[in-house]
């Protein structure tokens, strides 16, 4: 009962409907994200090999910016190591230039150690609103197509994936990758190591409602507004009354004009541009990881998170509110 009633509640809220506002130039950066020149840079080029090959028939030293490009296209087209090694190879003979490509096991190798840069943090000296959200990536195994056609059940393997963005930019921040089992909570702490600059707020869903989780941030970042709705069950803490925490007025808050107007006042509503976050990397990026080993699956997701990244600095909507 309780459902069909909320449910009904919900039938009557209007759906919201915006404008973007800077089409041509969002649409122009949508077609840049499919030009090879966009990823396949001149500094790129320029670097190619770390160091010239010395002796007949020894191997080939590339550099890290070689790897990462390489892996970048792979990530930005979705291809196996070897249609990677492919395209990388025509590229460079379409651009008439005397380059050895890097093969895929070298792709393979490489991944395991390649340090991908670290993503920006905020605008300048501003502080980040961290929004933080996490996901499912599966990792490789047989298809849905062959568990709907066999009808056998296996047991799916899955990784977490842990992000933290800018709400203001909309640039993912943080990242990491755990066991498909580890606490959200857990892992605050984590990626706020590695944002450099300060953190005005953080922003999370009921998961992050954890005195672990308020302690990470304020040991941080002492000045952090902490917005994350306290569970249902929550009770205020003793010195509510005299020396109430940001738990503890959050609580209030919703006491008094219930927990709607809560996420309005207190800004949670922006936490749905984690949620959007995550959409992209899946439409993108897509749901699963095909690297077999933690460190490369690390890298992966390094790389995923840069290439994300670089397609927003390329352009991104400005979408305001009609209706």
């Amino acid at each position: 009962m309780p459902f069909k009633l909320n449910a009904n509640r919900r039938h009557h809220i209007p759906k919201q409907s915006f404008k973007t506002t800077n089409w041509a130039a969002y649409d122009a950066s949508l077609r840049q994200r499919g030009s090879l020149t966009v990823w396949v840079t001149e500094e790129a080029i320029a670097a190619w090999t770390a160091e010239p090959r010395t002796t007949r028939g020894g191997q080939r030293t590339y550099s890290a910016l070689a790897i990462l490009t390489a892996l970048t296209l792979r990530a930005v087209f979705r291809l196996a190591l070897r249609q990677a090694e492919g395209l990388i190879g025509s590229v460079i003979r379409l651009l008439g230039l005397d380059l050895a490509v890097p093969d895929h096991s070298t792709l393979s190798r490489r991944a395991e150690t390649l340090e991908v840069p670290r993503p920006r943090t905020g605008a300048g000296t501003e502080p980040v609103h961290l929004l933080v959200d996490s996901t499912g990536l599966k990792l490789c195994g047989a298809g849905e197509w062959l568990l709907e056609k066999h009808g056998t059940k296996v047991r799916r393997s899955w990784r977490k994936l842990h992000l933290g963005m800018d709400a203001d930019t909309g640039q993912i921040v943080a990242s990491l990758l755990t066991p498909k089992d580890v606490d959200d909570g857990s892992q605050v702490g984590f990626l706020l190591d590695q944002i450099s600059g300060p953190i005005a707020s953080f922003t999370g869903d009921g998961a992050y409602d954890q005195e672990g989780v308020s302690s990470s941030v304020t040991a941080r970042h002492p000045k952090a507004n902490i917005i994350v709705p306290p569970r249902t069950t929550a009770v205020p803490s003793d010195t509510a009354e005299i020396a109430p925490t940001q738990r503890d007025r959050h609580l209030q808050h919703i006491a008094k004009h219930g927990r709607m107007a809560w996420q309005t006042a207190s800004g949670y509503t922006k936490r749905a541009r984690a949620e959007t976050s995550i959409s992209r990397f899946k439409q993108v990026i897509g749901d699963g990881l095909r690297s077999h080993t933690d460190q490369r699956q690390a890298t992966e997701v390094g790389v995923a998170v840069h290439v994300l990244n670089r397609m927003l600095d390329l352009g991104r909507p400005n979408s305001v509110r009609i209706a």
